[in-house]
């Protein structure tokens, strides 16, 4: 598959495509850059920006772990965010349009609605560290990398927790697909798939790759490999049908596939997949 990378001074974590641009957080400056290269200062040094997405009003919102705030970029430029405390990181646009994100030291889910105003819920599970979240089946799920599980979070706060049948997984990454819902093992060198009845299905990768993120495509899912500098696609079996390769050290974190496949290298750059054609 065709790979070029685009330089980006910092280190590029999360990434999103939106409204014509590639947008990534660079969590060691406190900055959002772009690959055309615009670059916002947070004037927040410490304020280590996430993750991020196209948001529902114009803009693209990120989670700014380091200062327990969530940020927002319209389109126009305007710069802003609204206080999170409990240490933000995961983000999604959720089924009733508020932006929701976890909140990984308060064992707590989010709301953040597009004027500022923040709800929080708890998970029901201390020292979970919820990581990652998404949207399916009209609720919201996410990792609990510790407590080595799934959660599932309806719109009013109800919780339903599914443990996962390897253990020590480290849960991070999840992205919602046609199939279910997609989530990484760091720690198991796995990626599992888990459906709207609680289903739970594991699919082995490389041993030692330590997968991080994963963007679901209608045919599968992509991940990113952080220990072995790639990134793999799986069909909807579970199988891997393509895998890029990048240079040692590279360090793979975020990614989004919209049609191509952008991910974020914390080593200085984003790197562009462009599909077979």
């Amino acid at each position: 598959m065709p790979l070029s990378e685009h330089a980006v001074d910092g280190a590029p974590y999360g990434v999103v495509s939106a409204d014509g641009e590639v947008w990534t957080t660079l969590v060691h400056t406190g900055q959002i850059a772009t690959v055309s290269g615009r670059v916002f200062d947070l004037e927040a040094p410490g304020s280590r920006p996430s993750v991020i997405v196209d948001g529902p009003d114009d803009a693209v919102w990120f989670t700014r772990n380091g200062d327990d705030r969530v940020g927002r970029i319209g389109y126009d430029g305007a710069v802003s965010s609204v206080q999170v405390a409990g240490a933000p990181y995961g983000l999604c646009v959720g089924p009733d349009g508020a932006l929701w994100c976890t909140l990984m030291s308060s064992d707590a889910i989010g709301r953040i609605t597009a004027d500022g105003e923040v709800t929080t819920y708890p998970i029901g599970t201390t020292g979970a560290f919820p990581a990652m979240i998404t949207t399916y089946a009209g609720d919201l799920w996410f990792t609990l990398n510790q407590a080595n599980a799934i959660g599932r979070m309806t719109v009013a706060g109800e919780v339903t927790t599914y443990p996962l049948p390897t253990g020590g997984a480290g849960p991070v990454g999840i992205s919602a697909g046609p199939a279910g819902v997609w989530f990484t093992e760091l720690l198991a060198d796995r990626v599992g798939r888990i459906g709207a009845d609680g289903t739970i299905e594991e699919f082995a990768l490389p041993a030692g790759s330590k997968p991080h993120a994963v963007a679901a495509t209608a045919d599968g899912c992509w991940v990113t490999l952080w220990a072995a500098s790639a990134l793999v696609h799986l069909d909807a079996k579970g199988n891997i049908t393509e895998q890029v390769q990048f240079d040692a050290g590279a360090e793979p974190h975020g990614l989004c596939a919209d049609g191509s496949v952008w991910v974020a290298l914390e080593k200085g750059s984003v790197a562009h997949i462009e599909p077979r054609g």
